[in-house]
């Protein structure tokens, strides 16, 4: 089999080094909750090596690459209609799981958010994710209230995932290597299966609320609730990144009932 060349279009970048790839796999840790892991993106199949050895899960590859989909097919003919050649952005997920799974994978920095995103609008399924991603944007999920790193996808996240930063990956454990250090981090489905408010205005007050981070909420959610129906509720004095999940919920709570 002759090697897969790294797209530059495509993001990627191989992991080289397999102390590291089993660490990655290792840290699907609630598979007594699913048997069923999906990887994307995985390229010459470093962490595919592990994960089909493990007796335990059910995995299912996707790859957008054709030539890394032709190198897999022949790696791993065992896996059949288990090997994807698709965007994983665009796939239906519940068109191929239909209870519990986890997602992995050493993902492409130019799609980061977009694979979280994916990730978040798949909540009720997916309980667990262990993923690698640019250092800077696997800090900012982690990230807590109050500090600068503290946005859109640490809220997000947080209200729906418990979520641990695993460890660091420098770049000369790649091919070719990235410019900046990776970071892994952990996802696991919390307990909540909605939270106790109108999801679709939480979300859209936690997106408002970043979206011009250095106002007040009494003028970042004027276009949510007008101004002339806010109150005096302290949260209003407050900027988005100053207030925890647990505020954003109450204060989505305050919003509905302003809005009646």
């Amino acid at each position: 089999m002759s090697l897969v060349k790294a797209k530059k279009h495509l993001g990627q970048h191989f992991l080289t080094d397999k102390k590291i790839a089993a660490k990655i796999v290792n840290g699907l840790v609630h598979n007594d909750q699913y048997k069923q892991v999906l990887e994307v993106g995985p390229g010459m199949g470093i962490l595919s090596d592990i994960l089909l050895e493990r007796q335990d899960l059910e995995t299912y590859l996707i790859d957008i690459d054709v030539e890394s989909y032709h190198f897999l097919q022949e790696k791993y003919p065992q896996l059949g209609n288990r090997l994807i050649n698709g965007d994983f952005l665009a796939l239906d997920l519940s068109s191929i799981f239909s209870g519990k799974y986890a997602i992995i994978g050493n993902f492409p920095y130019n799609i980061s958010s977009q694979i979280l995103f994916k990730v978040l609008e798949n909540r009720a399924s997916v309980v667990e994710m262990v993923g690698m991603f640019q250092k800077e944007v696997a800090e900012r999920c982690a990230s807590k209230a109050g500090t600068k790193d503290y946005g859109i996808l640490s809220v997000l996240i947080q209200a729906y995932y418990n979520i641990e930063y695993l460890f660091t990956v420098k770049p000369g454990t790649f091919n070719p290597p990235p410019k900046v250090n990776s970071g892994v981090i952990r996802l696991s489905r919390n307990a909540l299966e909605t939270l106790p408010c109108d999801e679709k205005l939480f979300w859209r007050t936690v997106k408002a609320g970043f979206n011009q981070r250095r106002k007040t909420l009494r003028n970042a959610l004027s276009g949510v609730v007008p101004k002339d129906k806010m109150d005096d509720h302290m949260f209003f004095d407050k900027r988005a990144e100053q207030l925890t999940v647990h505020d954003f919920i109450a204060l989505t709570q305050h919003l509905a009932q302003l809005s009646k």
